[in-house]
Order: structure tokens, then C-alpha cells, then sequence
């Protein structure tokens, strides 16, 4: 078995990224020891149900205490709430990260908390499904996804190689990224993507000249894969556009000029620039399959069952 890269791993909210960080963990004999808390005594007793954590504790002190790495997993509006209960508790030498998908407002809520000699390695992996909650968990989520590092100007360099070798070692491709940056990148190809998702199953809902049952019926693969995106956990999502708001705003701006273009050319019979459009848009997908971050199958490569 692999050395393990932590002693002890505390998980700080049990949904869909700890559970498959727990699996993935163990897969990997990448920690000796996991513990894991829960804010619902719910989801607690089914974590403990199903095996999720080595132990699963009735407070976040209490799965923190002694950690070598403590990863907060909870909506990102909760974090730093969350920080300030757990830094008493914080062992000299431990290493605090999260897997939220902000960095800049992560990173102001939860510094002023970590004690003296503990370190911050801020991370986020890009990967998930529509599922969330401790039963969604799977060990192979991570497999090639990426995991970005956003370390701190003053973070120390081998707390960084230790949470780069852990997330390497559950299956991720990692890289570093300046924490600005990183809710830029993320505002283009997640949080703007997911807004529009909800704005278009919002809109089919409200056609009534649309019943329900058509919508249900004859989803056609575009449709049913907007679904599929606005069915994420609105909590988190929540979270994600209050706290990234600048960077969200600024690409929605992008895309209502874009879409302001489009609707011209529809509306002037301008089939060469809807043609050029869609050809530029359809090497972008060309280039993510190619990146091996999809495949080309209609079930956008999830075939696993577990999405």
C-alpha cells in the first residue's frame, strides 16, 4: 500500500466532494485515518450507515482535533463561520484547505481564523455531478479532472506538496492558480453556464402554452441536458453567485451582447455569421474532448451509472 500523505484527513461537511474524497482517499491509502462531521444528525447516521469516515464526529471541533488536514466541504457562505469554530482546536503544523468553487471571498472569510503555525492551502476540484449528499460519493470522480491549488503569497511550500500529492494521488490533474484569476476562469466556464442553465428551465417553466407533461416528454438532448445542470444543490449555488458576484456579472455582460449579436443575425436572415458562430463554438467541444475532460458519447461520458 501507498504511504499515506496525512496521518489523519478531517472532512467538513459530508456531501458529494468529501464522500468521493473519502473513497478516493481510501482507494489510494493516501490517509491513515478520516474523520468526517456533518451539520444534520441526518446525514450523519446515514454517513455512518454506509461506512463514509473512519469516524464520524457529532461537531466540526471534534472531527478537527488532532488533523494533520482539515478540508471545510460546505457551501462557501458557511465557511468561514465554520473556520472560526475549528481554529481553537487546530493542531501546530496542520493544514486547513476547502474545496469551494470562489477563492478570493474564501479566502477573506476564512484567513483571519487560521491560528499561528497552521497552514492555508485553498483548492478546488473541478468535478461533480447533479447528485449530491454522502450516498453520491464515488472513489473514480476525481480521475483526470483537475484540482486547482490556490496558495496563499505566503503559503509554505511543503504544505502545498503535500495536498498537491494528495489530490495527484486521488486521481486529479493538478495546477496552481491566483485566487482572482481562478473565480474568473470559473465564472466563464462553470457559474455564467450553470445562471443560464436555471434561466432556461425557469423560462420553459413558465410557457404555459408549454404544459408540463410536452416539456417532460420531448426533451430534446439540449433541454434535458440544461436540466441536468439546474438540478445542483441551490444552496451551494446560492453561495457561488453572492460571493462571486464581480466576476459573474462581468461575463453575463459578455454573454447578453453575444446573445444581443445572435438575435441580430436571426433577426436580419444572416445565415454566414450563425454559420461561422457555430463552427467557431463547435471546436471548443472538439478541443475539451480532445483535452479528455469529456467524450463524444451523448451521455456525456457518464456511463457509470453514477450520474
Amino acid at each position: 500500500m501507498t504511504q499515506p500523505v496525512y496521518q489523519r484527513v478531517a472532512l467538513i461537511g459530508l456531501g458529494l466532494i468529501a464522500s468521493s474524497m473519502f473513497w478516493a482517499m481510501k482507494r489510494g491509502g493516501l490517509a491513515a485515518e478520516v474523520t468526517g462531521f456533518a451539520r444534520s444528525a441526518e446525514t450523519r447516521d446515514t454517513a455512518r450507515r454506509i461506512g463514509l469516515c473512519d469516524r464520524v464526529c457529532d461537531s466540526a471541533a471534534e472531527a478537527a482535533e488532532g488533523a494533520d488536514l482539515v478540508v471545510l466541504c460546505v457551501p462557501v457562505g458557511a465557511m468561514g463561520k465554520v473556520m472560526q469554530e475549528i481554529g481553537p482546536v487546530l493542531k501546530p503544523g496542520a493544514t486547513v484547505s476547502d474545496v469551494g468553487s470562489v477563492k478570493r471571498h474564501v479566502i477573506d472569510a476564512v484567513s483571519p481564523h487560521i491560528p499561528e503555525g497552521v497552514h492555508f492551502v485553498p483548492a478546488h476540484p473541478l468535478a461533480g455531478t447533479e447528485h449530491s449528499g454522502p450516498e453520491a460519493g464515488f472513489a473514480e470522480l476525481y480521475d483526470n479532472r483537475w484540482c486547482l491549488l490556490v496558495p496563499t503569497p505566503d503559503a509554505d511550500p511543503q504544505a502545498v506538496a503535500d495536498l498537491r500529492a494528495l489530490w495527484e494521488g486521488m486521481g486529479a490533474n493538478v495546477e496552481e492558480m491566483d485566487a482572482d484569476h481562478h473565480d474568473l476562469v470559473l465564472a466563464v466556464t462553470s457559474h455564467a453556464p450553470h445562471l443560464i442553465a436555471y434561466t432556461m428551465v425557469g423560462v420553459a417553466d413558465d410557457l404555459r402554452r408549454v404544459t408540463d407533461s410536452e416539456v417532460i416528454k420531448y426533451s430534446a438532448a439540449g433541454f434535458r441536458d440544461f436540466t441536468r445542470i439546474a438540478a445542483s444543490d441551490p444552496t451551494m449555488w446560492r453561495d457561488v453567485f453572492l460571493t462571486n458576484k464581480d466576476a459573474t456579472l462581468e461575463i453575463l455582460g459578455r454573454f447578453t451582447e453575444e446573445l444581443f449579436a445572435l438575435q441580430r443575425a436571426i433577426r436580419t436572415g444572416d445565415g454566414d455569421q450563425l454559420f461561422d458562430y457555430f463552427t467557431r463554438t463547435r471546436a471548443i467541444r472538439r478541443g475539451i474532448i480532445e483535452a479528455g475532460q469529456d467524450t463524444a458519447a451523448p451521455n456525456f461520458g457518464r456511463g457509470n451509472g453514477k450520474a
